[in-house]
């Protein structure tokens, strides 16, 4: 029965089953070895927990394999009850076996469960052996390796140490190599530097050797010229006598400037050769000597001029000695009524004497010439020339500027460095060295500049400040005396600014605008605007005093000797003809008080009773014409002159016999 039933269990689907005895550890774990039997769940679920009496037949479960078949086989042969039972009972026995069976499979199962866990717990403690072993591994490895790294790494920097260190040796041997060949080459080039220095200092020696033959040649034509100057000046000095004028100083002067050449001429040629300041020197030095033959030539031009004058004003003083005469067999005369004084004075000229005239015209004529001669200067484009006219320019009209009325030592200053300047002397203004030798037309030039800037200064400062009048007219009386150029082209500048200083009405004519007349007027015209009545006589006032204080100041600082230049016969002369003259409104009023108020008390030391009898004439009889061409609104300028005239009437009472007072 056991060998039936065990030869059952190895026919069924569980005995077919194949287990490897030989399996080990390292075949897969997890792979299933135990295959339950497909009824197994039946099984317990049936029987398991069971009592007999629970098991129906008909729950019988079904049979296994071939004891299925057989069973039934037995349960469909319906032929026997006995058959039945037998069938139950079998199938009770071999149900109990199979139920044993099954417990010891499961009892097999869940050993072999137990020992595949062992088996796998002790696979799985030798894995973590082995992979801590194998940890354990490579971090020795990685040890060695970081190890091996780092003793590579040092050997790289050892090498590269001594690579460089080699270089740097070699880079020192090549660098000390450099320098020889550098040192090598140096010396060479030092020679070469040296001999082209010495080859250089030959070719400059010898320039300046030349250079220096040359100025000595230069400097000996200065001083040969110089010589024949000094002879010139000696000749025209026998001639003062003549003329009455003293030359000596001259004379001096070129004397010393020839001894001054002479030293120089010496004193070069024991240093071997002179230097250009020596050459520089004997050039000043041989224009002032020019200037000195010129200034004679004009002082012998003015003496002839002023012999003529002289013997002219002998001849106006016989004239005047006759009119005297004449007034003295008149005042025996009874004294002419009013309406006789009117009549008389009604015979007023509209215009200035012909001699007048013909001096005013030649005076514009020499203007005219001179700025003629001077326009190549003054319009050339050349920068150097346009420098050159800006520092003549600047040199005798800055000087001017600076005249004060408080510093008497500043004036002379001032007259001092524009004269040093006319004669050639170098000067120095806003930094730079000036001669007027600079061009050929700068005498002419700064003459005619000094001019204007002296005109200029009436129309401005002494029109603004008349107390600046004398210590101005002083530097330009001066100036005249020594300079007559200077002073007659002052004097045209003031006739073609004020033509009341001649004077002169320009009378307006046909073909010319009214823009062109109000100009010939006196007045400034700027872009179709003629400028304000105020400022115009502002203006002509300072012209006019600056010509009064000019005809009676002498150069306080000179030997005075000589005639006035342009004197107090000038100041009569003008009176004169104005008073002669019909007034012009507002004009001829402001323009009289100037001039007396400046000038009237020099006129008065001159001219004496006469000129308090022409003072009386103004004020009785011309006077009152002022007032009839005299509106409300110019009443300024006619009430200062008539209250001028009535303290004068006062002081003429006290200085002319009451009896000639209507001459």
């Amino acid at each position: 029965m056991d060998w039936e039933t065990l030869e059952a269990l190895k026919n069924s689907s569980k005995g077919r089953l194949r287990y490897k005895r030989d399996w080990s550890l390292e075949q897969n774990t997890f792979e299933p070895t135990v295959v339950l039997s497909e009824y197994a769940a039946w099984v317990l679920d049936n029987f398991i927990g069971r009592t007999e009496p629970d098991i129906a037949p008909a729950e019988a479960p079904p049979p296994l394999d071939d004891t299925v078949s057989l069973a039934d086989n037995e349960l469909n042969n319906h032929s026997s009850q006995e058959s039945l039972k037998e069938a139950e009972s079998l199938s009770k026995q071999r149900i109990d076996k199979v139920m044993e069976v099954e417990g010891k499979i499961l009892l097999f199962e869940k050993a072999h469960k137990m020992k595949v866990k062992a088996d796998l717990q002790a696979r799985l403690d030798m894995c973590d052996q082995f992979s801590k072993a194998m940890a354990e591994k490579s971090a020795e490895q990685l040890k060695r390796f970081e190890e091996r790294m780092e003793l590579q790494h040092r050997q790289e920097k050892h090498q590269l140490l001594e690579q460089l260190v080699k270089g740097s040796k070699e880079a020192l041997g090549q660098q000390e190599k450099l320098k020889e060949e550098h040192r090598h080459r140096a010396k060479l080039l030092t020679l070469k530097l040296r001999e082209a220095e010495q080859q250089r200092q030959q070719e400059i020696e010898r320039v300046r050797q030349e250079e220096g033959r040359e100025r000595m040649r230069r400097l000996c034509s200065l001083q040969q010229e110089a010589l024949q100057l000094i002879q010139k000046i000696q000749v025209d000095y026998k001639q003062q006598e003549a003329l009455r004028v003293d030359l000596s100083a001259y004379g001096h002067r070129g004397n010393q400037i020839c001894g001054i050449l002479s030293t120089v001429v010496r004193s070069s040629s024991e240093r071997g050769y002179p230097t250009q300041d020596d050459v520089s020197l004997g050039e000043h030095s041989l224009q002032e000597m020019k200037m000195l033959v010129n200034t004679i030539e004009k002082e012998l031009a003015a003496a002839e001029e002023r012999k003529k004058a002289e013997d002219e004003a002998a001849k106006e003083k016989q004239k005047e000695a006759q009119q005297i005469q004449q007034q003295q067999a008149k005042l025996q005369t009874p004294a002419p009524t009013q309406d006789q004084k009117q009549t008389k004075r009604e015979g007023l000229q509209k215009k200035a004497s012909k001699g007048t005239l013909q001096r005013f015209l030649e005076l514009q004529k020499v203007l005219e010439l001179c700025q003629k001669v001077c326009e190549e200067l003054a319009t050339c484009k050349d920068p150097q020339t346009k420098k050159i006219r800006a520092d003549l320019q600047r040199a005798v009209t800055t000087p001017v500027s600076q005249i004060s009325s408080v510093s008497g030592s500043q004036v002379r200053d001032t007259f001092d460095k524009i004269n040093n300047f006319l004669m050639g002397k170098p000067i120095v203004s806003a930094g730079r060295t000036i001669v007027v030798s600079q061009h050929p037309l700068g005498l002419d030039f700064v003459c005619l500049k000094l001019a204007e800037k002296l005109v200029s200064q009436g129309e401005e400062e002494v029109a603004s400040h008349h107390e600046s009048a004398f210590p101005i007219a002083s530097v330009a009386s001066a100036l005249w005396e020594r300079y007559p150029k200077v002073g007659e082209l002052f004097l045209a500048n003031l006739h073609k600014k004020c033509p009341y200083a001649v004077p002169f009405y320009p009378a307006f004519q046909e073909g010319i605008s009214l823009e062109e007349y109000q100009r010939l007027l006196g007045y400034q015209v700027k872009d179709s605007i003629v400028e304000q009545q105020d400022s115009f006589l502002k203006r002509m006032s300072g012209m006019i005093r600056l010509y009064a204080a000019i005809m009676q100041v002498r150069w306080p600082y000179g030997t005075n000797q000589g005639n006035h230049p342009h004197g107090l016969n000038h100041g009569w002369l003008w009176l004169a003809q104005m008073v002669n003259m019909e007034p012009l409104s507002d004009i001829t009023a402001t323009l009289l008080f100037d001039f007396l108020e400046v000038c009237g008390n020099a006129m008065i030391r001159q001219y004496q009773d006469q000129f308090w009898k022409l003072l009386l004439l103004i004020k009785d009889q011309y006077f009152p014409t002022i007032e009839k061409i005299t509106t409300s609104t110019e009443m300024g300028s006619a009430s200062r002159l008539k209250h001028f005239l009535e303290v004068s009437g006062r002081l003429v009472t006290s200085h002319v016999d009451p009896s000639t007072q209507s001459t």
